[in-house]
């Protein structure tokens, strides 16, 4: 982990020749299976950490860092993992029922729903990837709660301040592919605002506001994938700007009455 040392403008990530405000993302690896009951914080921490020279950890994550935790690991520990027959298609139908405020769209099998997060996406997130046959991966309850929690419990192992974003993956109503968005989202903007801003020309902006937490959640994955059990990345370099109060909630779930397509 020594590419993760604390950046300078005459030292920054990755090396010479990386101008200041350069990302560095890095994977982190060494997360053991989860499972219900777990503390997660506390393993967190402890990869998070190297033995120090009197027993105790040194953390080698550091304050102003963005820890990107997968919803998957965050759902496992909190329980929120639920029996389900893989061979029973209304089973799953009604468990995406009843994880669903309404139902969208329907294609056979797939169901688009908004789900009592205010989140719309297929079969109300539920996930029957890396978990065991016959159970079923559901979202974290309240996933911004769920990230306030992470950030503090390291605060007090590790003493730093650092921002924290559950992510998932999303897929794109009229884009083929998914990517990783935040669901959940604690000391780091959900979005910044940029309208009355002036451009790199001069001009202001009049309707530029950007989603910052989910491009955080999009570049982890590049480092973590699907397939590599890497389910955490650290994020370092980001804007102290960025590093406030936020809330997935609050700042990105657009309101109804703001939707052109509901």
């Amino acid at each position: 982990m020594t590419e993760l040392n604390p950046r300078t403008d005459r030292d920054p990530p990755g090396g010479a020749g990386f101008p200041a405000g350069t990302l560095t993302v890095c994977p982190v690896a060494g997360i053991p299976e989860i499972r219900p009951g777990d503390d997660l914080s506390a393993v967190l921490a402890e990869v998070l950490s190297t033995p120090g020279a009197d027993g105790g950890r040194v953390p080698w994550i550091t304050d102003g860092d963005v820890l990107v935790v997968t919803q998957k690991i965050v759902s496992k520990a909190e329980g929120q993992i639920v029996p389900l027959d893989p061979e029973d298609p209304d089973a799953k139908r009604r468990l995406i029922e009843s994880e669903s405020t309404r139902i969208l769209r329907r294609r056979g099998d797939l169901l688009i729903t908004e789900t009592h997060h205010g989140f719309v996406c297929a079969n109300a997130g539920i996930d029957l990837s890396n978990v065991e046959a016959g159970t079923a991966a559901l979202l974290p309850v309240d996933p911004d709660r769920s990230a306030r929690r992470i950030r503090e419990a390291l605060g007090h192992h590790l003493g730093t301040d650092i921002a924290v974003v559950i992510s998932d993956t999303f897929g794109r109503t009229w884009r083929n592919g998914a990517t990783d968005i935040a669901i959940g989202i604690a000391g780091i903007a959900g979005v910044i605002d940029l309208r009355g801003t002036p451009d790199a020309t001069g001009r202001i902006l009049e309707a530029t506001e950007v989603c910052i937490a989910d491009e955080v959640a999009g570049a982890a994955d590049l480092v973590m994938g699907k397939d590599r059990s890497i389910p955490v990345a650290v994020v370092r370099g980001v804007d102290p700007v960025w590093l406030r109060r936020g809330s997935v909630s609050d700042e990105i779930i657009r309101d109804p009455s703001g939707d052109l397509f509901r």
